[in-house]
């Protein structure tokens, strides 16, 4: 399959650069099994859910992740701001792979300074990525750097420098219990306590809970143009026994299995729905089978992105283009602060 096969044309003023509010007023595409569209908003989902269906979330939650730091060498602190996104934790719990602004300034050996709180040194550079050795480590150092930080936006949400103190709210999840994504599971950016509660007594549902955490390759554009030649970025993810006993009880059942956004898709595809814990490279692309996961809540994607090959791989390619066809068309919201789908599984 080639890259072109996965294109398609979006205007710019669709992309959605704020949430609606109140959440449930976000916009739903129902894609049904046979093909066939219903547009709703999320404050009728439960008409596209069945009794007893099983919800899994995303439980990692994303943290400020943008760092604005002075640097320092032999002694000497300058003037300039230096911008450290992190991009990836090593097997040392201090050091952490970083992506620096500008970088041509930085040599090994240089401090970082963010504040009072928290200072690195560069251990290693190349270009613009550099390796940071944190002074503090673990959950600490997280706590310590949302609360420094801005949040990691993607690059299609245009802010002024620094951010709005409305994204710490806006771009964080309801059901993310500890840190460690570098970006948003956004599908759940639709949900809060007072709709899920609303959901589980029109339906019956029950809740269940995965964790993946999001790495920014997730952003990462394909450059072959075969697109079985991409390498995906590795995730780590995780499933405990008391979640997976749900998924397995619902499964034995004949109940459906609803992944909220494409994170959780990814973790149970590659978890097999079994307890457990791994790094996850999986990309799945028309033509791959889904062993878990019946239906689908996510947002609307970019063109050439994984996450569209993902879905036209789960709902059929046809139907999902025609689906972005009606939806660009209506005038639905795209990426990250956008509408959503609801996509089943094809039937025919």
């Amino acid at each position: 399959m080639r890259l072109s096969d996965f294109d398609f044309s979006l205007p710019e003023a669709l992309i959605a650069q704020r949430p609606v509010y109140p959440r449930a007023a976000a916009r739903l595409l129902q894609v049904r099994g046979d093909g066939s569209r219903v547009d709703r908003t999320f404050a009728d989902l439960a008409a596209c859910l069945r009794d007893g269906d099983l919800l899994v979330f995303n439980n990692s939650q994303v943290f400020a992740s943008r760092l604005i730091g002075q640097r320092e060498r032999d002694g000497q602190r300058f003037d300039g701001r230096i911008e450290v996104t992190l991009v990836a934790e090593t097997d040392e719990p201090t050091l952490w792979v970083c992506y620096a602004r500008p970088g041509k300034k930085l040599e090994p050996g240089d401090g970082l300074f963010f504040g009072d709180r928290l200072s690195a040194v560069v251990e290693a550079k190349d270009g613009a990525d550099i390796k940071l050795r944190f002074d503090a480590q673990g959950a600490d150092l997280l706590e310590t750097i949302d609360a420094l930080g801005h949040m990691p936006l993607p690059p299609y949400i245009r802010r002024a420098k620094g951010g709005e103190n409305s994204d710490r709210e806006d771009y964080r999840t309801f059901c993310g219990r500890k840190m460690g994504s570098l970006a948003a599971p956004t599908a759940s950016l639709h949900f809060d306590e007072e709709t899920l509660e609303s959901l589980r007594t029109a339906r019956a549902l029950e809740v269940a809970e995965v964790r993946l955490d999001v790495g920014l390759g997730t952003f990462a554009p394909i450059r072959s143009d075969d697109i079985s030649d991409h390498q995906m970025h590795h995730e780590s993810c995780a499933l405990d026994a008391d979640n997976a006993a749900l998924i397995a009880s619902a499964r034995a059942e004949g109940r459906r299995v609803v992944a909220v956004g494409t994170t959780v898709l990814r973790a149970l595809e590659s978890l097999r729905g079994q307890a457990g814990a791994m790094s996850t490279d999986i990309f799945l692309k028309p033509g791959d089978d889904f062993h878990v996961v019946d239906a689908l809540i996510t947002n609307f994607h970019l063109p050439q992105s994984t996450l569209f090959m993902l879905v036209c791989a789960f709902s059929g390619t046809d139907a999902m283009k025609a689906a972005y066809d009606h939806a660009i068309a209506a005038e639905y919201r795209f990426f990250s602060y956008g509408d959503g789908c609801f996509l089943e599984r094809p039937t025919g």
